[in-house]
């Protein structure tokens, strides 16, 4: 019953879409039908301003992070469910139930679930991230480029081998939602940050 409720708090949470809510409350625009129609931090701050794509991205992170947090308060040495509840709040995000499954990209959710279970991945991972864009400009970049790094760490740092089967499956599923960055990456015609 813990389980199960565990599981779809954190895809309800997951699902909480920041980006859109934000955006249509302090700029009176839906960031869906701007930029590249995104709904994460990186297209809000193209549409809404830096600040605003900053506490997007914070919001993000905290819903994926606050889910993980509860389980592992509640059933402590349950690490597989520790890692499933971080992935429901990860498929909450790219697939919520208030947009009729169209959501985000996972990366700052990700990040979040990940600051919580492995924190040096995460961490590792995050620089990577804004190094790579500070300097390319290409968010895309920085978040594949974060991904690898943060499963690499994870690997050697995890308390638990599920956590780090998890950031790697995490990592995979970035790679999944990113496709069709990647194809423009491969064409030289990705957006700029």
């Amino acid at each position: 019953m813990h389980a199960a409720a565990l599981l779809l708090l954190g895809y309800l949470a997951g699902s909480v879409p920041f980006g859109v809510l934000l955006t249509r409350w302090f700029r009176g625009v839906d960031v869906r039908q701007s930029g590249s129609g995104n709904i994460g931090a990186t297209n809000v701050t193209r549409v809404a301003g830096k600040k605003l794509g900053a506490v997007v991205l914070l919001l993000d992170a905290l819903k994926g992070a606050l889910a993980v947090v509860l389980a592992l308060w509640l059933v402590p040495e349950a690490p597989r469910l520790h890692a499933a509840v971080g992935l429901a709040a990860f498929l909450g995000h790219v697939y919520p139930v208030w947009l009729k499954l169209h959501g985000g990209k996972g990366v700052a959710t990700a990040l979040g679930v990940l600051v919580v279970l492995v924190p040096l991945g995460a961490l590792a991972g995050a620089l990577v991230y804004a190094g790579l864009v500070a300097a390319w400009r290409v968010s895309s970049v920085g978040s594949l480029a974060g991904g690898v790094t943060a499963v690499a760490v994870a690997s050697l740092t995890a308390r638990a081998p599920e956590y780090a089967w998890l950031s790697a499956l995490l990592f995979a599923l970035i790679v999944w939602t990113h496709r069709s960055n990647i194809q423009r990456l491969l064409r030289h015609t990705e957006r700029r940050f």
